[in-house]
Order: C-alpha cells, then structure tokens, then sequence
C-alpha cells in the first residue's frame, strides 16, 4: 500500500507550482556580467521580490540563505556580535538546536546568554526576561510539540528594554502569518516552507549584522558566496504558497489531528504541548519508553513519523524539548510527533491509527 507521510513538521512536501518555478529558472551565476548572468541576476530579483510580497515586507529586507539553520545564525551571530557591552542575548532552553547551538557560540565569545525555562506546556514567559536583554529569539511555535509562543508580548517586553527582537519562524509559516511588522530579524526554513530547502532572513532596515564568512557583497553583504537562483525561487514559490492556502488548510488540519491526538491517548501515550499549537501537530510521550521502537516500527509498517526533530536525526539522545518542558528522561526518550499535511486524507489517518495500535500491541508484548 502506499506510505502515509505525518512528518510534515520535519519537511514538508514540495508541491507542483514550487517545481515549476524552479524549472522556470536560469542556472548561471548572477554576478555573472553575460546575458546568461544578467538572466539569473533577474531571476533572483523577481524570486526577492515575490517572497517580500508574500512576507509583506520590502525586497531589500531579505536575504536567501542556504537553510533555516544559516537564516537562525546569521541572525542570532550577526547581531549578537554587536551588542553593546553589557548587554546579552536572551532565549529559551525548548528553542530550536540551531538557535540553542548559536548561543552557545556567543558565549564561548564572551557574550552574555541567559537561557530561560519554559513551563509544562512548552510556552515561554516574556515577563521572565531579564532587564540587561540586547537581543532576544523565540520560535513562532516550538518544533517539536506545536506550541504556540507568545510572540507579540515577547516582541514588546523586548522592544521596553531597549532590545531586538529575533523570531524562528522556520516552524508555522505553513499555518500562521508570520508578524514581521513587530520583528527586527526572523528566519524561515525552506524545508518547513514546502521550498524542499534554502532558507531566508529578514532584517528591518536598521539592523546592522556582522557576516558569518566572507568573500563577496551577495546578499547585501549578508552572505557571501554564489547566489542559486533557483532555491531562491522555490523559497519564495513556497512563501507566496504559505500565504494564498494556509488559511484554506488549517480547519481540515486541525480535525486530522484531533483524531490522531485521540488514538494517541487510547494507545496510552501522553500528549504534549500546549492547546494553542500549530493546527497540525500531534505529539505525545509514552511512559514505557516505546518512543525510538515505535517510529521505527510505524516506518517498517508505511507510516513516515517523528519522534522529535528532524535535525537530531541519528541521535539517540532525549528530546531536548521535553526535558525542559519538565518531562523525566524516560519520558523525554520515548516521544512521537505526527504532523499532517496539506494533502494529507481522512483514509490516510484512519490506516494510520489501525497501524499505530497495532504496533504499539507489538511494542509492549
């Protein structure tokens, strides 16, 4: 039978316009001064000028990157590096590795980092921000459990103190408008976007980052290297795509997942996250350690699923997130994730809750 995809939170499938638009595009280099140049310099204008369309934000704010990762670094390095002394980047223990991996990176610098608990259910507290704050970076919503951050109080308390406000929106943009208007960066992962890769970073007008490498102006100066015309046009394919349907999605999402959430429970796991959360997340944890087994087994048996993020893929560690949601090791090792799609079906699910039962029976003996 054909394999039921509920890893949409990991990578979401690259549908035909995104092809398309890449097919559409020059491979030459566009700093390149020939006519095959000057067509892919082109190619990159437009691309730039659809994602500013689709973010409601002006071209010369973005930045293509080579992922979600890069656009997190780029933020969180480039402007980290110039705080002014005395003042420290802030952040929370459940973001993101590429988020958590730059702060740790800023301290061994000499910057001063505060990493913040989240409460049980996954959600950050703004009102624990500390007042020495120059730079501040949370998630639209958590990668792993769907929570939903409070991102206009965070975005203000930060703004009070005197600090920028950095937001990871790799995760949501599918399901949510990113809030630009209230951001001085964010970042966006083609991967999450439907892009199948790349990345993008927007930075208000007067924000000044220092460059993660040099070697040449592309990007503003931002990112140095060769430009690809045609990840750029499938990140902002994918934007403009993210903009037009997620509102058309979202309903039929979210009842996918109520019913998985349902089967979850029933199967004896414990769901995680909190109510307000990305309308296609489905996440829980299971208190005899089935989790690793039970995605392998639900693989083996067609269903592509998760136990936490796809970018600690062969690590056999707990979920990070969980752990400082206030989860024990046992339970923050044995974690599932079950995100629907857009084009995810009714049949799809149902099969998948006969095959989830049937393998967590097997699992327990």
């Amino acid at each position: 039978m054909d394999r039921i995809y509920l890893d949409d939170a990991g990578s979401a499938p690259v549908g035909q316009e995104v092809r398309d638009a890449v097919a559409a595009t020059p491979w030459a280099n566009p700093s390149s001064p020939h006519r095959e140049g000057r067509a892919a310099r082109a190619a990159m204008d437009a691309a730039r000028d659809r994602a500013a369309r689709a973010l409601g934000a002006q071209p010369q704010d973005l930045a293509f990157c080579a992922s979600g990762t890069q656009a997190v670094n780029l933020a969180l390095l480039g402007a980290g590096r110039r705080l002014a002394p005395g003042r420290s980047l802030v952040t929370w223990t459940h973001e993101h590795q590429s988020v958590l991996g730059a702060a740790r990176q800023l301290q061994l610098e000499g910057v001063r980092v505060h990493l913040l608990g989240p409460d049980r259910l996954g959600r950050a507290d703004p009102e624990a921000m500390p007042a020495d704050a120059g730079l501040v970076s949370l998630g639209m919503a958590n990668n792993e459990v769907g929570s939903l951050q409070p991102v206009s109080e965070t975005a203000e308390r930060a703004h009070r103190l005197g600090a920028l406000f950095h937001l990871d929106a790799c995760q949501g943009p599918r399901w949510l408008r990113p809030p630009l208007e209230i951001c001085d960066l964010a970042s966006f992962s083609g991967t999450k976007s439907g892009a199948g890769g790349g990345g993008l970073l927007f930075a208000a007008p007067a924000v000044r980052l220092d460059p993660l490498w040099f070697g040449g102006p592309q990007e503003f100066g931002r990112v140095a290297g060769r430009e690809d015309p045609a990840t750029a046009a499938a990140m902002s394919a994918a934007l403009e795509l993210c903009a037009r349907d997620r509102e058309l999605h979202s309903a039929d999402a979210a009842g996918l997942v109520c019913r998985l959430g349902q089967a979850l429970v029933r199967a004896g796991g414990v769901l995680t996250g909190a109510p307000e959360r990305l309308p296609n997340h489905a996440s829980a944890c299971f208190a005899d350690g089935l989790g690793e087994d039970l995605v392998l087994a639900l693989d083996l048996a067609g269903i592509a699923a998760s136990s936490g993020s796809a970018c600690a893929s062969g690590s056999l560690d707990p979920s990070h997130v969980l752990l400082a949601m206030g989860y024990s090791l046992r339970e923050a090792g044995a974690s599932l994730r079950l995100s629907v799609g857009w084009d995810t079906r009714v049949d799809e699910v149902d099969r998948a809750i006969e095959i989830m039962e049937v393998a967590l029976r097997h699992g327990r003996g």
